[in-house]
């Protein structure tokens, strides 16, 4: 069945993929309510955070054009320079940009 994305039946799943998001997160945080947050756990929770950064950045890293590159070598650079994510995040987007005008 082709579901419809614009109109009333693209509210519908827009609001069936927000219900979706809030339940796993919401989910995530009643199951990690039983869990004592002991060493072991800590180290997993911070491993698994740097696993998903990878996994998000890694295709662009490798699929990407020349300003998506550049936009995270700038961000690395930024974040090891400056130890902050916010402006980090910001140069990469600028360099991205800045790129792709030219």
């Amino acid at each position: 069945m082709w579901i419809e994305t614009t109109g009333f039946s693209g509210v519908l799943l827009l609001v069936a993929m927000a219900l979706v998001t809030l339940s796993t997160r919401w989910g995530g945080v009643l199951v990690m309510s039983h869990i004592p947050i002991g060493y072991r756990v800590k180290q997993f929770i911070q491993a698994m955070s740097g696993s998903v950064l990878v996994a998000l950045l890694a295709p662009m890293a490798l699929n990407g054009d020349h300003a998506a590159r550049l936009a995270l070598l700038t961000t690395a650079i930024t974040m090891l320079v400056l130890k902050r994510p916010l402006p980090a995040i910001a140069a990469g987007i600028l360099v991205a940009a800045g790129i792709r005008h030219l």
